[in-house]
Parts: C-alpha cells; structure tokens; sequence
C-alpha cells in the first residue's frame, strides 16, 4: 500500500521510490536512512509506488528518498506507468547516461561534498535540467556563493536547500543561527531567523535565479504546497524539451 510523502501533501506533488534498500551515497544526517524516515521500516514499507490513478494529473518526484542513478534499469521501468515526471539524483553526469531526456534535478555538492566542493556541469547545459540543488549550512555558504555564481553564469536556477541536523553537531561558533524543534514529523537543529535573515541578505536577495525549498526562520514554511519551486521548473523544462 503507497505511502503518501506530508511534505507533498495537497502540493500537486507525489513522490515515488522504485528501489528496495538504502542509498549508496550515504549522506549524513540523511531523513531517509536515518531511521527518522516516514517509510520505516524501510524493509517493509520499500518500493513505495503510487498507482496510476493515484498520480493521475500529478508531477511525480521520482526518489524523495535514495537516487534516481541508483539500479537506473529499475527506476525506468518502474516509473513508465507516469506521464509526468521528474527524477533526483547527485550522481556527477548523470544526464549522459539517464533519465531518458526527462526533466531531474541535480543536487551539486552531495554527502561529504557538502561543505567542500560542488560538482560544476560541462560547458553544455543539458536541456532537461530544472534545476541545481545546493545544500545549505551556516557555515559553507563561501561555497554557496561560488556555486550561485557558475550556475547563474549559465542561467540554470538554483534552489537552496537548508540542512538540518540531528546526528551531526552544529559547530558551537554557528550554535546562534539555529534553534531545536519540530519539522514536520522530526525534530532537528534548524536555521532561525537571524540565520535566515543573514542568507537572505548576502545570497538570496542579490539574484533572481536562486531560489529556497520553503522558508525558513522563526516562521518557516516547509511544505511543499507553500512552495512551488519544483512545479515552476518542472513544467518550465517540458516546454524548454519541446523547443529545437
């Protein structure tokens, strides 16, 4: 039985994972292999597929959880019975060998990437990208500046995404910027509002490509439904595919 994502909840959004077991690329912290996820038991609760009718007039995320490069001959088969879709993955390249010209988002500095580098993409943009995926902490966003930079260069959107923290320590000097409390169905250490006013004012504020996955701060946003970014893109990179 398909195990609705309330993130996506009433957003015009489902989500979907084809594979069984955990991701390979191991990120920390991760709500999906965390033991935290909405699908545990994941021996149980994986594949999580909704049917046909259940996704009928809805963009599917393909891989809220594990990635879209993983066991890829699975996922595409899995994800045929969807008109409208888009996969996830930080996979380096991944579009020269997937995804099959379909719309997917590429999250640029994965894992333990994350505050030392982030992957830049060839000279060519592919045409099905939505958008770049920068995970966000108080304390890389030098490398979030830099990331903004090459990927406004080459006019590809880029949408924030704030980590949160529970496992891993957020370090003492940076303690200030976030508060402990409820996201969802987790508590985690998350960005308050003078972190969010301080992102918002040496990086957000300064380009119109970079966008946020929700707000954040004192009365922080995070469902899908109060966003939109992934519904924006999506149908933009279907009309940008269509055009020679």
């Amino acid at each position: 039985m398909y195990i609705e994502n309330p993130k996506t909840k009433g957003s015009g959004i489902i989500s979907c994972i084809p594979q069984t077991g955990t991701c390979p690329m191991k990120c920390s912290d991760c709500f999906f292999q965390s033991g935290r996820s909405y699908l545990e038991p994941l021996s149980k609760n994986l594949p999580n597929m909704p049917t046909p009718e259940q996704a009928k007039n809805m963009v599917v995320r393909v891989n809220d959880g594990n990635d879209s490069c993983n066991k890829w001959k699975i996922v595409k088969a899995g994800t045929k019975k969807y008109p409208m879709k888009f996969y996830n993955t930080s996979y380096r390249r991944a579009y020269d060998k997937y995804f099959d010209g379909q719309p997917f988002v590429l999250t640029v500095n994965p894992g333990r990437d994350t505050d030392k580098v982030f992957y830049q993409l060839a000279p060519k943009v592919p045409k099905n990208i939505m958008f770049v995926r920068v995970r966000t902490n108080m304390w890389n966003l030098d490398l979030v500046e830099d990331a903004v930079a090459a990927y406004s260069k080459m006019k590809v959107p880029i949408v924030l995404t704030f980590m949160r923290y529970y496992k891993d320590e957020v370090p003492k000097k940076f303690k200030k910027y976030y508060t402990f409390k409820k996201k969802i169905i987790n508590s985690y250490w998350l960005l308050n509002e003078k972190g969010w006013k301080k992102v918002r004012k040496r990086i957000i504020d300064k380009n119109d490509l970079v966008y946020t996955c929700g707000t954040e701060g004192d009365n922080a946003k995070f469902l899908c439904r109060d966003c939109g970014n992934c519904l924006r893109e999506y149908f933009a990179t279907v009309e940008r595919i269509k055009m020679k």
